[in-house]
């Protein structure tokens, strides 16, 4: 379950099916007029409801205001900007009434009568409830107004005219409610609630074909998703969910991470951080409890190192050069430090992509593990496809072993991350107010000039600076928060090489990483 149980950081945000990589056109509501007072037990449902869908997500780009919109989804077909979903009646979804609100849950048809594009997951929200529907809108509604106009929507011919959804709502859709299931019980129904609707799961979990419309013949069965690979979620005890327990699900949903199973990565990571764990327990052990009544369903075929001729398989070497110091021989990690590679079901599941963009884009520092370098930023794509291939082959893993270089090329080409020295849109800001007068308090502009036999005992110094001003500080906040102060001295400097950019910035994260725990950062 890894990864999609992992996903990563807008602009993209999560941007569903394949097809439904089109757009997300206004369902929304509120008027920038006054309105009747709302129900506070309503809206405060709302908000929940919200949360479970993950609307936030979507329509709230990073330092926005909240669901005013904003950002933009590249997709197969074009650009898609988000719409504004505050109650602004100009440049909002104010004037909407409740019957044209549903009928956008519910239908996927916009106040004017036009199609929504399923970039906007109607195709799940469909089974929502009204009365939940109505609970959203009030939330939406007790939201200050934004006047925030939408930017232009990119979509190439003939993916930019609406009629042509017509087709594909024939093909792909239809407005259905909810049916329990009689024969399982209010947990189980519970769970198949939220994940086939308001949590859209099969968004990424299902399989997708041609069009990008989600397949329920291959519901849960896995998925590729904004380049990452969204794992088998049904039962199987080999490529799915089967050797998790309920508890084990339930708590990586809440946090992120399950001991000995894995940490959330990519796509996932937002969800969890801006959906899930706002969750109730009784929710998300129904959502688990779910998942694991999913019958099975094996995907992929297992690996075929043995067929690979010498002593040691393609990679072997490789890996014992760059991964085998954290990672361990064995693959068993660092208990708390560094996540094991053995037997991991996220590892080792249908699709490389998870693998191959950590290897190639690294990893921050989360849930108290050490930040992983962009390893593959210094290794040819054979070099990568054969260590991904080895470790998705060893120790109990096994997984297909067609990786291949060209794969590896699309993925080097398509990952942008700080830890590569290659962020998306430059170097990110602090996003903590509190961290960013402790770090100019502290002496961040020091590493503006740092010389590289001086990097450590600079380290050192702000990290002890940080603790003693605000103690409380993870370390996760610190390693992170540094490296990214770090970035632009190493992205300035024109004269290293793309490789040499990714191993200053994992080395100064990892420096960083071993002093928060030298100074005991909890």
């Amino acid at each position: 379950m890894g990864r999609c149980f992992a996903r990563h950081a807008m602009p993209l945000k999560r941007t569903g099916a394949l097809l439904s990589l089109m757009l997300l056109t206004a369902a929304a509501l509120y008027t920038g007029v006054a309105h009747a007072a709302q129900d506070p037990a309503l809206v405060k449902k709302g908000e929940y409801l919200a949360r479970a869908g993950d609307c936030y997500a979507c329509h709230t780009m990073p330092g926005g205001k909240p669901f005013a919109g904003g950002s933009t989804m590249n997709t197969p077909f074009g650009s898609i900007s988000v719409p504004n979903i505050t109650p602004d009646e100009q440049t909002g979804i104010g004037n909407w009434t409740d019957d044209e609100f549903y009928r956008a849950m519910h239908e996927g048809v916009r106040k004017d009568g036009a199609y929504l594009y399923p970039v906007f997951p109607f195709p799940w929200y469909t089974k929502v409830s009204r009365d939940d529907v109505m609970a959203i809108k009030a939330y939406l509604f007790s939201l200050p107004p934004e006047n925030a106009p939408r930017k232009p929507i990119g979509l190439r011919f003939p993916y930019n005219i609406r009629d042509t959804l017509g087709a594909w709502r024939t093909l792909f859709f239809k407005a259905n409610d909810f049916k329990p299931d009689p024969k399982a019980d209010s947990r189980v129904n519970r769970g198949a609630y939220l994940v086939e609707g308001l949590g859209h799961c099969g968004e990424c979990h299902n399989r997708h074909n041609v069009r990008g419309a989600s397949q329920w013949s291959g519901q849960l069965e896995g998925g590729e998703i904004e380049g990452w690979y969204a794992p088998n979620l049904t039962s199987d005890g080999k490529t799915g969910i089967g050797n998790w327990s309920e508890d084990d699900l339930a708590t990586f949903l809440k946090t992120g991470t399950a001991p000995g199973k894995g940490v959330v990565l990519g796509p996932m990571a937002e969800t969890v951080n801006d959906s899930l764990r706002y969750l109730t327990d009784d929710d998300l052990h129904a959502i688990a409890a779910y998942l694991k009544s999913v019958p099975a369903h094996e995907t992929g075929k297992s690996g075929k190192l043995s067929e690979f001729t010498g002593q040691r398989p393609p990679g072997s070497q490789a890996y014992l050069s760059n991964c085998a110091y954290c990672h361990q021989s064995d693959g068993k990690g660092i208990g708390g430090e560094v996540p094991a590679l053995a037997s991991n079901g996220a590892v080792a599941s249908q699709g490389p992509q998870n693998v191959l963009r950590i290897v190639l884009g690294g990893l921050p520092a989360t849930h108290g593990f050490a930040p992983m370098p962009a390893m593959g930023a210094s290794m040819t794509d054979q070099e990568v496809a054969d260590v991904v291939d080895y470790v998705r082959n060893s120790w109990g893993n096994a997984a297909a072993t067609a990786t291949g270089g060209g794969l590896v090329h699309d993925e080097r080409a398509a990952t942008h991350t700080l830890m590569a020295g290659d962020p998306a849109g430059g170097c990110p800001a602090s996003t903590d107010p509190q961290l960013t007068k402790l770090l100019d308090a502290g002496g961040a502009a020091e590493l503006k000039s740092v010389k590289q036999s001086d990097l450590l005992q600079v380290i050192d110094d702000l990290v002890g600076k940080l603790k003693q001003a605000e103690p409380s500080l993870s370390s996760d906040a610190v390693v992170n928060e540094l490296t990214q102060a770090y970035c632009p001295v190493v992205t300035a400097d024109a004269e290293l090489t793309p490789a040499e950019r990714a191993r200053r910035i994992g080395n100064f994260a990892v420096l960083v990483y071993g002093q928060t725990k030298s100074a005991e950062f909890q």
